[in-house]
């Protein structure tokens, strides 16, 4: 990078998906002994995408709250990363390098066809690597979070 854009700074970002919302959990119930219990329970999924962008050398965050979807979406994720570049100043001046992990959405055939904002680069991790995911660690606080498991980032004294 350093090369290819001489008088430009280089800043290194992480990014990575994390779906919050509802997804049905099976619970213990009383019944009476020698009985199975009955208990209705909605079979359905309903969650939003939320999209974590890091910079890691200063631990500055952005995010994106995505739709109400139930598949990725290409479209979807252009449109993340235009905001993102539009929001960290991405420019002839600062290019900016992204790592992202191999999600569906952005390997394989997909990639060929993903429009990618103009300073922006993208670098895959090998697969099967999310301890290399600087995005992965800050997605799991807030997960942590959502279960109430009461990470102490979270808490208040």
């Amino acid at each position: 990078m350093a090369t290819a854009f001489p008088s430009a700074q280089v800043e290194l970002w992480a990014t990575d998906e994390h779906r919050i919302g509802l997804k049905p959990v099976l619970r213990r119930m009383w019944a009476p002994i020698g009985q199975r219990p009955l208990a209705p329970v909605q079979h359905r999924f309903a969650w939003r995408s939320l999209v974590g962008f890091v910079h890691p050398a200063s631990g500055r965050t952005l995010f994106h709250l995505g739709s109400w979807a139930t598949s990725v979406s290409i479209p979807l994720f252009e449109a993340e990363l235009a905001v993102f570049a539009h929001a960290v100043g991405a420019g002839p001046k600062k290019q900016i390098v992204l790592v992202l992990d191999r999600a569906g959405r952005e390997t394989g055939h997909t990639s060929l066809k993903l429009r990618v904002p103009e300073h922006v680069h993208l670098l895959f991790l090998p697969p099967y690597s999310p301890e290399l995911q600087p995005a992965e660690h800050l997605l799991a606080l807030l997960a942590a979070h959502q279960r109430g498991a009461g990470h102490p980032a979270f808490c208040q004294h």
